[in-house]
């Protein structure tokens, strides 16, 4: 949920870890070298691709092959990365089309698809070392947000979506960590006091004109707190249907020594 305080939750994991002497790695939501998840990349099909290497041409399409991999029959284009290549690069137009096929803004079939491939694909690559992997939103968050919020999937849906996620991971022995507020309310009202207006304005927005907040008539902010009280309904539901480890961290107070406290204390019984 937002403002719970997951970043700073996983942040603080990796810290309890890394002093442990334990090999780690963090990857935060929005991390374009996401292991097990994806950011700004586009999925294309071959006509698609091939369009736009038409278009592009020259040493653009150089540029473009180097942030293109292959799926199937897709194309996976990191247009992010494209965005911050130095040099006249892409054009505005190109990322903007390429934004327009991100893999979030899939079809949800389709999206799952690629979603479960790439954590079957971290999977393969994290058993084959010895590091121990900190993720933050990639398990339940965002495939809810794609799912319920978007796409308005039925909670079925959903409760097998994770679940086949939990299947492919079992095999790396994975600890969920789930960030509680005893008050969702106060906390979401306190993300919003507290970060910038477009960020409140873009998830109300999110939240409350299409899928599940569009279909139940919720509007503003006193809607996106329904849609928000629903979401956490069913997160509760997938959370209790896991088999993996799993524990929860109360961070109420918003007290960085108590939650890193109580994180230490959960982390030590598996690690």
């Amino acid at each position: 949920m937002p403002g719970f305080g997951k970043s700073t939750t996983a942040q603080l994991a990796y810290e309890i870890l890394t002093e442990k002497g334990m090999g780690s790695q963090l990857f935060l939501e929005g991390n374009l070298e996401h292991p097990a998840d994806y950011e700004g990349v586009a999925c294309l099909t071959q006509a698609e691709y091939d369009e736009l290497w038409r278009t592009c041409g020259g040493n653009p399409g150089k540029v473009l092959s180097e942030y293109t991999t292959s799926h199937d029959s897709y194309y996976l284009i990191e247009y992010r990365k494209l965005m911050n290549e130095p040099g006249p690069g892409f054009l505005k137009e190109w990322t903007e089309a390429l934004a327009r096929k991100d893999i979030y803004e899939l079809p949800l079939a389709q999206h799952r698809e690629l979603i479960t491939a790439k954590w079957r694909q971290f999977t393969e690559k994290a058993l084959q070392g010895s590091d121990t992997y900190v993720f933050d939103c990639s398990f339940i968050q965002n495939p809810v947000t794609m799912g319920m919020i978007k796409n308005e999937a039925a909670d079925e849906y959903m409760i097998s979506y994770i679940l086949e996620l939990e299947a492919i991971i079992k095999p790396l022995n994975p600890l969920l960590i789930v960030i509680e507020q005893d008050d969702l309310e106060h906390s979401f009202r306190k993300a919003v006091r507290e970060r910038p207006l477009e960020w409140s304005e873009g998830f109300i927005q999110y939240y409350t004109a299409q899928g599940y907040g569009l279909r139940q008539g919720h509007e503003g902010l006193e809607g996106t707190l329904q849609v928000l009280e629903a979401r956490r309904e069913l997160e509760e539901k997938i959370y209790n249907g896991l088999t993996i480890a799993k524990k929860k961290v109360n961070n109420s107070s918003y007290d960085l020594n108590a939650c890193k406290q109580a994180l230490a204390e959960v982390l030590a019984e598996y690690f």
